[in-house]
């Protein structure tokens, strides 16, 4: 078999990276070594990740703050979605770099994006927030933030009332030149983190949207600008499943798009999990010539390229 160097897209699921500061510290350690194995083969890697449980954080952190103190207006979910980039890059960069270095690769720069995602004003999620972030309130703290900050505030399965927002798919990436420049340039690049800076385009101006992105889509579309061979998506399941949970459950080692599209249909897919994971990888599998798709576990990314596991995704 010729083997050939792949340049691959890498979407990092929420468990890459835990869910407070410390274990964070730790799981990007983990992160790292699974994406240096597919460095060391000489695959061209560019990351991407989420930032769930990151900018949920930061936007309580910054509520907070705007209780304590009334002269600072409440944060835009755009600018806590640049911190969460800038300080995830920051520990995933410095966590590759020491990783690379202890593996002998002494030159290899790591350098993280801070990216800005257009998408379109008109996108119909606009009219449906449905994507609850931020922390559970009782029913008069959600009414004084929606009269306070006009956020929409939606009662999350009994546990009380969250912060919904919009999830539209994304369009562009602002800063694609620049991207890749630096990947075309042999540097490993961290972009697109959380799914991008959600922003709509008026006259030059770039506005900051109360949206969030899904990494997922926003993976597929960078795969396809930067032109990648394959687009690698890790989440916390080592295979896709149909019948998932149920005593027929069937793991899939091959997903052809005929059958990824008849399994939609059927519903074997959930919509906040697995779903969007499967629709990200058939974008991009269907959008050229010799394109394919994984969905893995994350520690098993190197052994899922050889074959060995994961679902692989094929026209």
């Amino acid at each position: 078999m010729h083997y050939k160097r792949k340049r691959i897209v890498v979407a990092l699921g929420g468990n890459a990276l835990g869910d407070t500061l410390p274990e964070q510290m730790a799981a990007v350690k983990i992160t790292a070594q699974s994406l240096c194995d597919l460095i060391e083969e000489g695959h061209q890697v560019v990351v991407v990740h989420g930032n769930g449980p990151q900018v949920g954080m930061i936007n309580n952190a910054m509520s907070a703050l705007s209780r304590e103190d009334p002269r600072q207006p409440n944060t835009p979910l755009s600018v806590c979605v640049a911190m969460s980039q800038a300080y995830i890059g920051y520990d995933l960069q410095n966590a590759l770099r020491e990783e690379l270095r202890n593996r002998g690769f002494v030159r290899t720069p790591v350098v993280t994006v801070v990216t800005q995602v257009r998408v379109d004003e008109q996108d119909p999620a606009f009219l449906n927030p449905s994507k609850p972030i931020g922390r559970f309130l009782t029913k008069e703290e959600a009414d004084e933030q929606a009269i306070k900050y006009g956020h929409i505030m939606r009662e999350d399965a009994g546990r009380g009332y969250r912060r919904v927002v919009a999830s539209p798919k994304p369009v562009e990436i602002v800063e694609l030149d620049a991207i890749r420049s630096l990947v075309d340039a042999g540097k490993i690049v961290i972009t697109c983190g959380g799914g991008g800076i959600p922003v709509v385009l008026r006259d030059n101006h770039l506005k900051g949207a109360s949206a969030v992105i899904d990494k997922d889509f926003a993976s597929c579309l960078l795969a396809k600008e930067l032109d990648a061979d394959m687009l690698i998506i890790l989440t916390a399941v080592e295979k896709v499943a149909i019948n998932f949970g149920k005593e027929n459950m069937q793991w899939l080692s091959e997903l052809k798009l005929d059958d990824a599209r008849r399994y939609i249909d059927e519903n074997q897919f959930a919509a906040g999990s697995m779903l969007p994971k499967v629709q990200a990888a058939m974008d991009f599998v269907s959008s050229g010539r010799e394109r394919t798709a994984l969905i893995t576990e994350l520690t098993k990314a190197n052994d899922a390229l050889n074959g060995k596991t994961g679902t692989l995704i094929t026209p």
